[in-house]
């Protein structure tokens, strides 16, 4: 046993590991804060994109299924009944773009210090948290029915997010 940090294990300084912990719950809370929605639509957001963070603990990639623990470590575990802090920011708009920026500086530091197909992984991770948080409940329409599943402005944050990871 050593008494090394996860992150120095992955050769990351804790600013860097911090930069790769905090971005799944930070594109989680863009993607869902993209299209305002109701309480109950917001719920089911937040649901579908922590479970893609708690399922990536049994990714094949090293270096996910440690980010993702220590997602769940940092905000809570939904298969320990936590519940992860609601984050509602005041500029969605702004908040998106800080988080397409934080998630252009993670991919060059990625291609800096990771091998490449936890970079990969990593990168395609994040913009699935997107995907499963964007589909994950309709907007608009009458009693459920009709409506965008995936409105313009989730459509652009994820492009964008996905077009920054990509670099």
């Amino acid at each position: 046993m050593t008494d090394e940090p996860l992150y120095a294990q992955f050769g990351f300084t804790d600013a860097e590991w911090g930069l790769l912990v905090g971005l799944p719950q930070s594109v989680l809370t863009a993607a869902s804060v993209a299209t305002h929605d109701s309480a109950r639509k917001t719920r089911q957001e937040t649901a579908a994109g922590l479970d893609e963070i708690s399922d990536a603990r049994a990714s094949a990639s090293p270096l996910v299924a440690a980010v993702a623990g220590a997602v769940l470590d940092a905000t809570g575990d939904p298969d320990r009944g936590e519940e992860m802090p609601a984050i509602e920011p005041a500029d969605p708009v702004g908040y998106a773009q800080d988080v397409v920026t934080r998630a252009r500086e993670a991919a060059a530091l990625l291609a800096a210090k990771a091998a490449p197909a936890d970079a990969e992984t990593y990168k395609h991770w994040l913009v699935e948290i997107a995907d499963n948080v964007v589909g994950a409940a309709s907007t608009g329409g009458v009693l459920g029915l009709g409506g965008d599943q995936v409105t313009e402005s989730e459509r652009v944050f994820r492009d964008e997010l996905a077009k920054a990871l990509a670099s």
